[in-house]
C-alpha cells in the first residue's frame, strides 16, 4: 500500500515536471516564431509567400492575416505564460546555480547614459536596435529600387527619396509603439517569467517611448518639409479623404504624443506629478488618431499591446474598486510611516512584490507603488508597506495620519483602494548558498520581506536548503532610521535555532558617533503606533477581488475571440455588401470605425466576465481578525530575553559610507566556494558601487593562481528598484 502510494506521488511529480517542460518549451517556441516574423516581414521572401496566402484568404471569413501575424502569437504567448505562472509553485528551490544564465542578471555596464545595464538589458536593447536597423535598411533599399512619383507632388529624385525615408521613419515609430505597452503590463505581464521587476521593466517603456517620439518627429518633420517645398502643406493636411491616409489625424496624433512626452520628462514628473498623470491619459486620443492616420493594417502592428494593456487596466480597476481600510499606522522618525491592511488569507505573494495605493481623501485618481514589507507566509491576514513622505501626495498622507494619531479619540478608519500585489513568479533567493543584502534608506523595505520569508522557510522541513549565512548591510543617514529594522529586530536580537545566521552591519553616514547602543536603536520606542479598531463597516480585504492567472488567461482568450467575431460580423454583413471589390487597397476610415467598435465590444464582454468573477469572490464574508499588539509584545519579549552576546557579531559604524570592495574582501573567507546572491536596493550611486566592487572582486579571482586552496565565491547581483 505504501509502495503504491509512493509510486503514485512519483508519477504525479514526473507528470508535473513534464508539463512544466512542455509549457516552457511552448513559450520559447512562440516567442521565437514571433521575433522571426518581425525580421522576415520586410523581406521579399515574406512578401511573395504571404501575398499568396492573403489572396487565398480574402474570400473566407478568416481574412484578417495581419491580426494573425502581429497579434495572435503574442496573445497566445501571454495566455500560455499565465497558465505557467498559475501552475508554478510560489517558492521554487534550485540548488544548482547555472552561471551562464545568472550572468544575464549581473550588471555588464555600470556607468552609461541609460544607467546600470544588466545582461538582459543589453540583450533587449540589442534585439530592438537590430530589428529597427534591419527593417529600415530592407524597406528603404526596396523603395529606392522602385520609386513611383506622386501625382499631386512634382518632386525631384532627392526629394522623393527624402519623402520615402521620412515615411520609413514612421514605420520605425510603429515598431517602437508595438512594443511600448508590454513593459507596463501588471497582471498580464510575462516579464515575471524572466524575474524582471515591474519597476525595472518601466525603464523599457521609457526607452521605447523616447525612440517613438524621435522617429515620429523625423517622420512628421520630414514629410512637412517636402510638402513645404511644393507649397502643399494645407492642401494635404486638410484633405480628410474617404480612403487613404488621413494626414490631419497624423498631425493631431503627433502633437498629442509631444504633449505626453514633454509632461513625462523627469523634471516635470517629479515636481508636477499631476501634470504627468493627467497628460499621460491622452494616450487614448493618440491611439484613436493614429488608427485613422495609419489605417487598420498598420494598426494591427500595435494592436496586441493596446489590447492587452486595456484588458489589464480593466482587470485592475475591477479588482481595486471596493475600498478597504487601513488597519494600523506606525509612524517612524524621518517622516516614514508603516501602513497595515487586512488581507484575505488565501492571497499569497512573493517577497519584493509591490502594491499600488490610492487614498481618495488626497486624490481619487493618483495611484502610487510601494514595496511590501511583510510576508504572506507569516502574516496570513495582514499586509504592510512602508512609505517615505517626501512628495506632495505622501506628505499629505503623513499629515492626515499624524493628526489622527495625536488625537485622544480613537482614530477613524481611512478608506483606501489597493491594487496588486505584483511581484516575481517565485522566491528565487532561497536557492543561494549565502545571501548578501545591501540597502540604503527606505530601500530596506523589500529586504524586510525577504528576511521574513527566509525565516519562515528556515523553519519548514521542506526548505532545508535555504541560505546558511546572511549578511545585511544597512546604510542610513541618521541613527533614528535604524528603527526601520523594527519588523526584523527579533531576528537580529534573538537568534535562536529557529532563525538563520544573520549578521548586521549598520553604517550611519551623517553622524560621527552615537549615544545609544544597537539594542536601544533597534527597540526604539520613538515609534508612535495607532490601532484602527473601528472595523464594523469593513466588507473588503485585499485578495478577495484578485483574479488568478488561469482566469486571466481565459478572459484574454475570450475577449480576443469576441473581437475577431465582431470584426467578421461588421465586415461580412455591414461593410462587404457595399463594396464592389473584395477589399480596398488603402486604409479606409469606415474599416477603422468597425475595428474600433469591435475593440469596444470585446472590452465590454471581458468587463462583464471580470465583474462576474469579482462578485463571485466577494460573496464570501471576511473573517474578522483580532489584530492587536501581540506581535509587538512577542518582539519586545524576545529582545528582553536575548542575551547580550547575540549582538557581538553585529556592527555599527558612524561618520562614513561603506567601502564595498573592502567589505567583500573581508567576507571572502565566510563566502568561500559559495554561490552568493547579492541583493541591493537603494540609490543608484550605491548600486553602482556594489556592482563595481563585485566586478573588481571577480577580476582579482580570475588573475589569482588557479591552484589556490579555497574556491572563490560567485556573486550574482539582483538590483531592486523601490521607486519608478
Amino acid at each position: 500500500m505504501c509502495y503504491s502510494l509512493a509510486q503514485k506521488h512519483l508519477v504525479q511529480k514526473m507528470a508535473k515536471n513534464l508539463l512544466f517542460v512542455l509549457l516552457r518549451t511552448l513559450i520559447i517556441l512562440i516567442f521565437a516564431v514571433w521575433i522571426i516574423i518581425w525580421f522576415l516581414k520586410p523581406t521579399k521572401f515574406w512578401t511573395k509567400k504571404w501575398r499568396t496566402v492573403e489572396d487565398s484568404m480574402q474570400i473566407t471569413i478568416l481574412k484578417y492575416n495581419d491580426f494573425v501575424v502581429y497579434t495572435f502569437l503574442i496573445i497566445l504567448l501571454v495566455m500560455v505564460g499565465l497558465v505557467y505562472l498559475y501552475l508554478q509553485p510560489r517558492i521554487l528551490i534550485k540548488r544548482r546555480i547555472r552561471r551562464y544564465i545568472t550572468a544575464l542578471y549581473n550588471p555588464l555596464i555600470v556607468k552609461s547614459p541609460l544607467g546600470m545595464l544588466s545582461g538582459i538589458d543589453v540583450l533587449v536593447i540589442s534585439l530592438v536596435l537590430t530589428l529597427l536597423v534591419w527593417t529600415f535598411y530592407v524597406r528603404i533599399s526596396n523603395d529606392y529600387k522602385k520609386l513611383v512619383p506622386v501625382k499631386q507632388l512634382k518632386l525631384e529624385i532627392w526629394q522623393l527619396k527624402f519623402l520615402r525615408m521620412s515615411t520609413r521613419f514612421g514605420l520605425m515609430g510603429e515598431i517602437c509603439l508595438a512594443f511600448l505597452l508590454f513593459p507596463i503590463l501588471r497582471g498580464l505581464s510575462v516579464f515575471r517569467l524572466l524575474g524582471i521587476q515591474f519597476e525595472a521593466s518601466v525603464r523599457y517603456h521609457i526607452w521605447l517611448g523616447t525612440m517613438l517620439i524621435f522617429f515620429a518627429i523625423l517622420h512628421g518633420a520630414g514629410t512637412l518639409f517636402i510638402w513645404g517645398i511644393n507649397q502643399q502643406i494645407l492642401n494635404q493636411i486638410w484633405n480628410w479623404q474617404k480612403e487613404g491616409r488621413i494626414y490631419l489625424a497624423g498631425v493631431i496624433a503627433l502633437v498629442t504624443l509631444l504633449v505626453i512626452w514633454i509632461s513625462s520628462l523627469p523634471f516635470v514628473r517629479r515636481r508636477k506629478f499631476d501634470v504627468f498623470f493627467y497628460m499621460h491619459h491622452l494616450y487614448v486620443v493618440f491611439l484613436v488618431f493614429f488608427l485613422f492616420h495609419a489605417g487598420d493594417r498598420h494598426f494591427y502592428m500595435v494592436f496586441a499591446g493596446v489590447f492587452l494593456f486595456v484588458i489589464d487596466k480593466l482587470l485592475r480597476m475591477i479588482q481595486s474598486h471596493p475600498k478597504t481600510r487601513i488597519l494600523s499606522v506606525r509612524i517612524f522618525p524621518s517622516k516614514i510611516i508603516e501602513l497595515t491592511f487586512p488581507k484575505d488569507p488565501s492571497l499569497s505573494y512573493t517577497p519584493t512584490s509591490i502594491i499600488f495605493i490610492n487614498i481618495p481623501m488626497i486624490s481619487k485618481f493618483h495611484w502610487h507603488p510601494f514595496s511590501i514589507t511583510s510576508s504572506s507566509t507569516i502574516n496570513d491576514q495582514t499586509m504592510s508597506v512602508m512609505i517615505k513622505c517626501e512628495g506632495y501626495w505622501t506628505n499629505n498622507l503623513y499629515n492626515i495620519l499624524s493628526k489622527e494619531s495625536e488625537s485622544d479619540r480613537q482614530t477613524k478608519c481611512t478608506p483606501v483602494a489597493v491594487e496588486g500585489p505584483y511581484g516575481p513568479a517565485s522566491f528565487e533567493f532561497i536557492r543561494y548558498d549565502d545571501l548578501l543584502l545591501i540597502a540604503g534608506g527606505i530601500g530596506i523595505t523589500p529586504i524586510l520581506s525577504i528576511l521574513q520569508e527566509l525565516a519562515s522557510a528556515k523553519g519548514d522541513l521542506s526548505h532545508r536548503s535555504s541560505p546558511s549565512c546572511i549578511q545585511l548591510i544597512y546604510v542610513a543617514k541618521n541613527s533614528d532610521d535604524i528603527s526601520l529594522l523594527n519588523p526584523i529586530s527579533h531576528m537580529v536580537l534573538n537568534q535562536t535555532s529557529e532563525f538563520f545566521n544573520l549578521k548586521l552591519k549598520v553604517f550611519v553616514t551623517q553622524e560621527k558617533r552615537g549615544s545609544s547602543s544597537l539594542r536601544e536603536l533597534l527597540s526604539s520606542t520613538s515609534i508612535r503606533q495607532t490601532i484602527l479598531s473601528d472595523m464594523k463597516n469593513l466588507n473588503y480585504s485585499l485578495g478577495t477581488g484578485h483574479v488568478n492567472p488561469l482566469w486571466m488567461s481565459a478572459i484574454v482568450g475570450f475577449s480576443s475571440l469576441v473581437f475577431v467575431l465582431s470584426l467578421c460580423f461588421f465586415n461580412q454583413f455591414l461593410f462587404a455588401p457595399k463594396m464592389k471589390s473584395s477589399k480596398p487597397k488603402s486604409p479606409s476610415s469606415v474599416v477603422d470605425l468597425f475595428l474600433l467598435c469591435s475593440f469596444l465590444i470585446a472590452v465590454a464582454c471581458s468587463a462583464l466576465v471580470a465583474i462576474a468573477l469579482r462578485w463571485r469572490n466577494s460573496r464570501s464574508e471576511i473573517v474578522s481578525t483580532s489584530w492587536d499588539n501581540q506581535d509587538e509584545v512577542m518582539k519586545i519579549s524576545a529582545m528582553e530575553g536575548a542575551s547580550t552576546t547575540t549582538l557581538e557579531e553585529h556592527e555599527i559604524h558612524y561618520g562614513g559610507r561603506p567601502v564595498f570592495e573592502e567589505l567583500l574582501h573581508k567576507m571572502e573567507s565566510e563566502f568561500s566556494g559559495s554561490n552568493v546572491g547579492v541583493v541591493v536596493c537603494g540609490p543608484e550611486s550605491m548600486k553602482g558601487s556594489v556592482a563595481l566592487a563585485c566586478q573588481q572582486t571577480c577580476r582579482q579571482h580570475n588573475k589569482a593562481d588557479s591552484k589556490r586552496q579555497q574556491r572563490p565565491p560567485f556573486f550574482v547581483i539582483h538590483s531592486l528598484n523601490f521607486s519608478l
